[in-house]
């Protein structure tokens, strides 16, 4: 029993010498090793980061509006007369201009009716011109006192009634003429015409609904309403000569650009369902990039554009100091430059100070680079 406990009597100080062998090359190796910088250096590995320079961006305040698009101009097109339609000549969904013909109804039987028309007035004339003899004639026997009066009279009558007849036969011409013009149904508006409606070879008539549509696409119409609350103060400043409006519009895609009204205006009356003022803007729809039927946001700022400084908020970091980000400069070396952070819009953040518009800012890799380091900048947009 005398020998088991001597021999863990010996391992016991055998496994305290090691302990203090091990406690003692750790705090040698911690004494020992160098800062990250040096360790990077001794390496030869260069840290690479993202830098870009900061933005200039209107960070005004801005009121946001839902939207929606429609066409200033919309038409149903329907047929004037009856008949088989014999053509269609465009393309589903094409572009269509003021005055393309875009269907033909028969027109064979509305070319005779012109010509029946035309040899009516002919014959108008013809009568007129027998009439208007036989007149003269009743006159001047009634000068030599050969006839009476009511002979006279008579081929008064006729002769007006002969001229009547001109006017009656030129008005069936000229109707039968619109009636042969209306085979052709041409586009009303420019504007892209949606899928037909009716085939060739259907009877239609002016009971038809509709045989195509077209809808104007530039310039377009967005629609927006004002509270009743906010009309006044909306429309002073929309209106007001010492003040700039500006409307952006995003897109549904997320895409933001701005608008140059083509037109704005206001409704004249009050939605009492909804107590909105609906508002009218037009713009410049040249790339199609808006179809009736969208929804998309407005945004309004007013006053004169003022372009902030702004970086990625993923630039900025703070200590007990304040904010700060890290540049880099011509010779690569980092740089700890302490700003005055403003507003946040989106995914940036305004700096109000402390920073110029050629300073390199490193957005990514911040974590891993100190004052002094050398690194090797990546250049993004």
């Amino acid at each position: 029993m005398e020998s088991v406990r001597i021999e863990n009597k010996s391992i016991i100080r055998k496994l305290l010498v090691y302990v203090v062998v091990f406690a003692a090359g750790f705090l040698l190796h911690m004494h020992l090793m160098p800062d990250l910088a040096a360790l990077m250096r001794m390496k030869g590995g260069t840290p690479s980061v993202s830098v870009q320079t900061p933005m200039r961006q209107d960070l005004s305040d801005k009121k946001k509006f839902i939207a929606s698009v429609e066409a200033i101009n919309s038409v149903d097109i329907t047929p004037q007369v009856s008949g088989y339609l014999e053509e269609v000549r465009f393309k589903d969904g094409a572009f269509v201009n003021e005055g393309d013909v875009l269907f033909v109804i028969e027109q064979s039987k509305f070319i005779a009716n012109v010509a029946s028309a035309e040899a009516n007035l002919e014959k108008a004339k013809s009568d007129l011109k027998q009439v208007s003899n036989d007149y003269e004639r009743q006159e001047q026997l009634y000068k030599e006192k050969i006839t009476p009066k009511a002979e006279l009279e008579v081929a008064e009558n006729k002769l007006n009634q002969a001229k009547s007849s001109i006017k009656q036969a030129e008005a069936n011409l000229i109707l039968a003429q619109i009636n042969l013009g209306y085979t052709e149904i041409k586009a009303p508006i420019s504007g892209y015409i949606g899928k037909v409606l009716v085939t060739k070879g259907n009877y239609v008539s002016p009971s038809v609904p509709s045989l195509a549509r077209i809808v104007q696409t530039d310039p377009i119409r967005i629609a927006f309403s004002v509270s009743d609350k906010d009309r006044l103060t909306f429309l002073k400043d929309v209106h007001s000569d010492n003040k700039n409006a500006r409307f952006e519009i995003v897109h549904p895609g997320g895409k933001t650009s701005e608008i140059k009204a083509e037109n704005f205006f206001a409704d004249n009356e009050i939605n009492p369902e909804t107590a909105t003022l609906p508002v009218y803007l037009d713009y410049k729809n040249q790339d199609n990039a808006l179809i009736p039927g969208n929804y998309v946001d407005i945004l309004m700022s007013i006053g004169s554009e003022k372009k902030s400084l702004v970086v990625p908020q993923t630039a900025l970091a703070r200590d007990i100091n304040g904010a700060y980000v890290m540049t880099v400069d011509e010779n690569n070396v980092v740089h700890q430059k302490y700003v005055e952070a403003g507003r946040i819009s989106g995914s940036v953040q305004e700096v109000i100070q402390g920073l110029a518009d050629t300073d390199a800012v490193i957005v990514q890799g911040i974590q891993k680079v100190q004052d002094g380091m050398t690194v090797n900048p990546i250049l993004v947009q």
